[in-house]
């Protein structure tokens, strides 16, 4: 597949556009203030795009997940810390309501999430438990109303503003895996706090902290799925979200490389572009091939997802696990490479905060840490082609 059909070019230039004119103007401010783009999310669900492979049934675009990802490339080519708020949304909060969720749970969570009007997360990761997600330490109990939980999360994107978040618990960490359960839990409920906020290397405008449950009282309705099947839910969202974050990476890379290009034809030296070097030239070719072979690995997870939709998650995770490892592990090193690159070619202007590839550069490098790290996908990716 090398041409986009008809109307997922419409939906990626849709995206263009917005991104351009209204994401574009004010990242370097957001950057600076950390500030949170709460009416840029807005338009974003206005126009579709905070539930885009969503039903319309349930308050989304009904689009594809190939439509998603052309969108989220272009979003993030303005602003990663934006593009990671849609990818949130879409990918980690709102895919396992839609997949797993009863009918109830899709209209009373999916819609306001899928619409815009609510920011969701996806609560996994404890402070000793990263790669291995099995290692929750969060615990919950029945009670007579349904749950109670109580532990920290940390890392969480979107937690400040989240007002619905998959949270994942475990009834006995002796358990590990066998033991997780998700649940949907409001912001409102009783015992729910957000804990410290961290400052971060990049994605500013995008908020990331802990979460701490104390004696969180749950409902039993909000329980995702089945007791103890909950890590399913985890390692089956985690596919859509490295979707996400491939497209999140690409769009740093494209923004990158277009920078570079463009510095490279005015920048002179000894009387002459220093795009005229064939220094520079490689640099440029090996960044322009990588952009290429990631969008291409991008399109083909996303790809087997929409023609996979209606198969058993099971079988999902089997014919599309891999290539969605493979999209996040390549695009990801690839926007680091670019930015890196696209900051060499810039010289010392690139070190220099007034120069846009400068934050490029610390946006790029959580794309390899967040949603499974570069080792993790080689592990996931090895195993697959091993057996």
């Amino acid at each position: 597949m090398f041409e986009l059909p008809e109307d997922v070019q419409d939906i990626r230039n849709l995206a263009r556009d917005f991104a351009r004119s209204a994401v574009l103007p004010g990242a370097t401010e957001r950057d600076r203030s950390h500030a949170f783009p709460a009416e840029l999310v807005g338009q974003l669900g206005e126009m579709g795009f905070m539930g885009l492979f969503v039903p319309e049934a349930y308050g989304g675009a009904g689009q594809s997940v190939l439509a998603y990802v052309t969108a989220l490339e272009e979003i993030s080519y303005a602003d990663a810390g934006v593009g990671v708020i849609m990818s949130v949304n879409n990918s980690l909060a709102g895919w396992p309501i839609l997949a797993f969720g009863t009918e109830e749970q899709k209209q009373r969570y999916l819609r306001p999430i899928a619409e815009g009007k609510k920011v969701g997360c996806y609560a996994l990761t404890e402070p000793n438990a990263g790669s291995d997600a099995g290692a929750q330490q969060t615990r919950y109990r029945k009670s007579a109303e349904g749950y109670v939980l109580n532990g920290t999360k940390m890392w969480i994107t979107n937690g400040p503003q989240a007002e619905i978040c998959v949270t994942y618990a475990n009834r006995d960490p002796a358990l590990r895996h066998r033991g997780v359960s998700a649940f949907i839990v409001e912001k409102a409920f009783s015992g729910f706090s957000v804990g410290k906020v961290e400052e971060k290397m990049g994605i500013a405008c995008s908020s990331t902290s802990e979460l701490i449950y104390e004696e969180l009282q749950v409902p039993a309705e909000n329980l995702l799925h089945q007791e103890d099947r909950g890590f399913a839910v985890a390692m089956a969202t985690l596919d859509g979200g490295r979707i996400g974050i491939a497209a999140q990476a690409l769009g740093i890379a494209q923004r990158a490389f277009d920078l570079g290009v463009a510095h490279a034809k005015q920048r002179e030296t000894f009387g002459k572009p220093i795009s005229t070097n064939q220094a520079i030239q490689w640099m440029i070719a090996d960044m322009g091939t990588r952009i290429e072979a990631a969008r291409l690995l991008t399109w083909k997870a996303a790809a087997l997802k929409d023609a996979n939709k209606h198969e058993p998650l099971a079988v999902q995770q089997e014919r599309c696990g891999r290539a969605c490892s493979m999209a996040k592990l390549y695009a990801s090193e690839t926007a680091n490479f670019c930015a890196d690159k696209a900051l060499q070619i810039h010289g010392g202007y690139g070190y220099s905060k007034e120069y846009e590839v400068e934050r490029l550069y610390r946006d790029a490098r959580i794309t390899t840490l967040y949603e499974g790290t570069s080792e993790i996908q080689r592990l996931v990716i090895s195993k697959s082609l091993i057996g």
